[in-house]
């Protein structure tokens, strides 16, 4: 199956597409880590998408579409995919349209308000990527998985945060109606297993 979860950051389509990639064993194809991965590496090209991502703004459709590109032609994307960030604007899924057919869009749905109110509090982890939220209990400051101490990312900060929103909700009815017919919606408003239950469940018809 070749997907696309859509959903503004903080929606939890990360979460949602970690369960996807346990039950039917497709790789999860995290854009923003990719882009985050390069942005770090040093080199020219990730200093100008560091200072996309500091801002807030989408880095430029050729250069996602060129790291993407990469990244499915290894073997295990043979059998199908899940793209996570990516596409955000009309411009990539045309993009997209020609290097690859897609089966089926999971649109994740929350509240504007809820989204900001959970990126604010959102850490990451330095050394394994991990995400945690200041806001739950027992958080420590430190990563679950390796105890690193964890930070706040710029784009993870108020004023960009407010902007990437905006930027969501300008792109995301283009992309709604250019997929139109392959669409499922899902809030996850609810918990993780909540929100994962009705998307198993239509994953696994469309597979049969």
């Amino acid at each position: 199956m070749k997907l696309i979860l859509l959903g503004a950051a903080g929606s939890g389509k990360g979460t949602l597409a970690k369960k996807i990639t346990a039950d039917f064993g497709i790789p999860q194809l995290s854009m923003g880590d990719m882009l985050r991965d390069i942005a770090s590496s040093g080199s020219e090209l990730g200093k100008k998408i560091g200072e996309y991502q500091n801002k807030g703004i989408l880095v430029p459709s050729d250069v996602v579409f060129e790291v993407l590109k990469v990244r499915l032609s290894q073997a295990d994307c043979k059998n199908g995919f899940i793209l996570d960030g990516f596409p955000r604007s009309l411009e990539q899924a045309e993009l997209l349209s020609g290097v690859t057919d897609i089966d089926a869009v999971i649109s994740v749905e929350l509240a504007f308000d809820e989204l900001e109110r959970r990126l604010v509090s959102r850490r990451t982890c330095p050394k394994c990527g991990d995400i945690d939220n200041a806001n739950y209990e027992g958080f420590t400051g430190n990563c679950r998985k390796c105890q690193t101490p964890l930070f706040q990312r710029d784009d993870d900060k108020p004023e960009a945060i407010r902007t990437r929103l905006e930027v969501y909700k300008k792109n995301i009815t283009p992309l709604i109606n250019f997929y139109s017919g392959k669409v499922f919606k899902v809030s996850s408003a609810g918990t993780p297993d909540e929100t994962y239950r009705p998307v198993k469940n239509f994953l696994g018809s469309l597979e049969a």
